[in-house]
């Protein structure tokens, strides 16, 4: 490997880390310069380590890696940014772990993404700052998925191409798109969208966050959009997630509700 390869400086969100060894971690990284990463940090389970503090989920972090054997090894960590309203606050706490689950599924170690390292990274930011972390979370799906290659198809049907009129639709996610009622009522693949939920996914699609934050989603519309983009995410990544039963599970606590959104 050459020289230059054998020591890096990166800056890097923290998305998650397991243990490793006896006194070790491994972290899973999205890093400005390299994009995706696993590295190790030798020692943070010890009682009195340095590093411990600066290498939790959630983080912002300026990091010096040596080259291992087969992983990157942490030799220096300093904190860029805590986020401090996310550790203080549950619900915060489980918007940011969806945050990071979606970010470390639909990544791979392939190279730098530099959008997709603002996208993480502002939106951590919105969830610790913004007094409604709903939708930043939206936002966030919304343009990861532009990013990751699943942009979903919100202006013709994508079955006879038809352009989508301002009636309720279909959506289906084998598809990767709306159908319209024609042709979304010869499938059972599909499922309902109102024509309000679609004019607002529209709007998060094509907007910066500023024009995005100014749009008065009803609570019911924010619940069906919230469905519809995880049934859609779980199609996508084969797999159920983690942080939304989490996210669930402390919004009943915190509201007394029972109420349950089925993602699949």
């Amino acid at each position: 490997m050459p020289e230059r390869e054998r020591s890096i400086r990166v800056e890097a969100v923290v998305l998650k880390h397991s243990n490793w060894g006896e006194a070790d971690r491994l972290l899973v990284l999205f890093t400005r310069e390299r994009g995706k990463a696993r590295a190790i940090a030798k020692g943070v389970r010890k009682m009195h380590s340095r590093k411990a503090g600066h290498l939790e989920p959630f983080t912002r972090v300026t990091l010096q890696m040596s080259q291992g054997r087969d992983l990157w090894i942490i030799t220096q960590a300093e904190t860029v940014e805590s986020y401090p309203n996310i550790r203080e606050n549950l619900i915060r706490t489980a918007y940011a772990s969806y945050v990071m689950e979606l970010a470390e599924r639909f990544t791979y170690e392939e190279g730098a993404s530099l959008p997709l390292y603002q996208l993480i990274h502002e939106t951590l930011k919105r969830v610790d700052s913004d007094a409604d972390a709903n939708l930043a979370v939206r936002y966030y799906e919304i343009h990861l998925l532009d990013l990751v290659g699943f942009r979903p198809q919100l202006i013709h049907c994508v079955s006879c191409r038809t352009e989508i009129m301002p009636q309720d639709q279909f959506f289906d996610a084998g598809m990767g798109g709306v159908l319209c009622p024609d042709c979304g009522v010869k499938t059972n693949t599909s499922r309902p969208v109102s024509m309000q939920a679609l004019k607002f996914i529209r709007h998060l699609q094509r907007s910066t966050y500023k024009d995005a934050s100014r749009a008065q989603i009803p609570p019911e519309i924010q619940r069906e959009i919230e469905a519809l983009l995880q049934w859609y995410i779980t199609y996508l990544l084969e797999r159920g997630l983690n942080s939304p039963g989490f996210l669930q599970k402390v919004r009943r606590q915190e509201t007394g509700s029972g109420e349950n959104i089925t993602f699949q």
